[in-house]
């Protein structure tokens, strides 16, 4: 594995001025890691960039320009073009270094031109690039086998953590895998999935036609500050007004209830084909489900016959520090279906559904299917970044940046009371900053940008932070510096 540059070799090249370090602060004793900060930093306070027009090179300029002529104006960029990155690193064309807590949302697990990644991208594509799903290739049934292995030897999808060691000989549970190219595509495939295996059970239940047009089990629930696409499925089950309302109508028989509130599972009948949530809701503010919510909700659906979808696009494959962000919660509390995408293959895109037998076992060929998804090139990159993922050195540096990164983030509340709410939000490496003043939270990822870090927003409410899963301990000194000077400045 291909370590990061050094901090302190990374010199950001500030247009109009002399280079400046952005590195942490040395704070510290040199060997005393466990040393903390016992008040917020205040090495920035001002401002390290200035992307106002007269400061932008003609480089810079033209590609703004370009892509305000010919790019569908769908997105509010700020006004730089990015040009490369290492590590958790990027820069612009003009020089500028920026160190990427956004992670491509929640996506470079490995960081930016990760050696390994490239290498496999290369040899794959340049020995067979695409075939359809008309063929087998090699790669798609490899990375299927590694997610059903992890998954029974770290828990998820009905196998409890620890169960089975991967030396162990014993039978793994029964799941299939079905390949996108996205997490709205994931998503589109799990809903389809869900309202075959209703009508199925409906048909098998009353003696109906699976076909009867007034087969009543085709509701969905979601739940308040979902995010599970945009496309016209993934939308109707996305509950965030400003997303929603250019396009309604939107797909009908859509209740959406409440995170964590046990009376809103009542919305779930025998009519209700799918119940789809976030283990730990990304775009919508980083709020985690509780086990006890999620126990109640898998019994609900037990009752009713609905099929229970868990979207750990953003929160699972390792962002929390397990395979995941299930995986060590009791199998009662587990769901039938999985879907995942951002991580798996760093950046190349790909989404999956992963599925108990008892629920692939209504599908059939021609039921679904996709020309691009499950690509030789994409499965071998996912293969390669799976693997590197789920080696055990590598979950114990995750972990124990990620343990140490919310240590400087559980401060905060106390140092910017007025402006915080009490609690972080999330865990491992999927974490929210709520404010008392909705306002702040997209002038805090502004202020970051100038000085040198890249953070989301989350929600109406929250700031969000989901590093590369191989960030260093200098990086995480560093963002939380910035963030502590943007905390700074706001109640100055």
């Amino acid at each position: 594995m291909s370590s990061p540059l050094s901090v302190t070799r990374l010199q950001i090249l500030v247009r109009g001025s002399s280079a400046t370090p952005l590195a942490a602060p040395r704070r510290y004793a040199s060997n005393a890691v466990s040393e903390f900060p016992t008040s917020p930093s205040t090495r920035y306070l001002k401002p390290i960039y200035d992307f106002s027009a007269h400061t932008q090179s003609s480089a810079t300029k033209n590609t703004i320009a370009l892509g305000d002529e010919y790019l569908l104006p769908v997105y509010a960029r700020p006004p730089f073009v990015l040009s490369h990155g290492q590590g958790s690193w990027v820069w612009d064309v003009d020089g500028r270094k920026f160190l990427d807590f956004s992670a491509g949302i929640a996506v470079n697990a490995l960081g930016h031109a990760d050696p390994g990644v490239s290498k496999v991208m290369q040899q794959q594509s340049s020995t067979l690039l695409h075939t359809s799903n008309v063929y087998y290739n090699e790669w798609a049934p490899k990375l299927a086998e590694l997610l059903v292995t992890l998954t029974n030897q770290e828990g998820g999808l009905g196998y409890a953590a620890g169960s089975i060691s991967p030396s162990s000989s014993a039978t793994k549970q029964g799941a299939k895998v079905f390949f996108a190219n996205s997490g709205t595509e994931a998503n589109e495939g799990a809903l389809k999935i869900a309202r075959k295996v209703g009508k199925d059970r409906w048909a098998a239940a009353t003696g109906g036609k699976v076909d009867d047009p007034s087969c009543p089990k085709m509701r969905i629930v979601c739940f308040e500050n979902s995010f599970h696409g945009r496309s016209m499925g993934a939308l109707s089950v996305t509950s965030t007004e400003k997303y929603q309302i250019p396009f309604r109508p939107l797909i009908p028989g859509i209740s959406v209830g409440k995170l964590n509130d046990l009376e809103c599972l009542g919305l779930i009948t025998d009519d209700t084909c799918a119940v789809i949530v976030e283990p730990i809701q990304g775009e919508g503010g980083a709020a985690a489900a509780t086990e006890e919510w999620l126990r109640a909700l898998r019994k609900r659906c037990d009752e009713t016959g609905t099929v229970l979808i868990y979207d750990e696009i953003q929160c699972g494959l390792y962002r929390t520090g397990n395979l995941w962000a299930h995986s060590t919660f009791p199998i009662d509390c587990h769901p039938d279906v999985i879907t995942m995408a951002k991580p798996l293959a760093n950046g190349y895109p790909i989404g999956a559904v992963l599925l108990r037998d008892t629920i692939a076992s209504t599908m059939t060929p021609g039921t679904h299917g996709t020309t691009f998804g499950g690509s030789p090139t994409a499965c071998a990159v996912g293969h390669h970044v799976l693997n590197r993922l789920s080696d055990r050195a590598f979950v114990t540096h995750m972990r124990e940046m990620s343990a140490y990164m919310n240590s400087r983030l559980e401060v905060l509340p106390k140092w910017f009371s007025t402006i915080l709410q009490p609690h972080v939000r999330g865990r491992g490496f999927i974490r929210g900053l709520g404010f008392n003043d909705v306002s702040h939270p997209g002038e805090v990822v502004q202020l970051a940008r100038e000085r040198g870090v890249f953070l989301l927003t989350a929600g109406k409410d929250a700031v969000r932070l989901v590093p590369s899963l191989n960030v260093q301990k200098e990086e995480v000194d560093t963002a939380m510096d910035v963030l502590e000077g943007c905390l700074s400045s706001l109640r100055a």
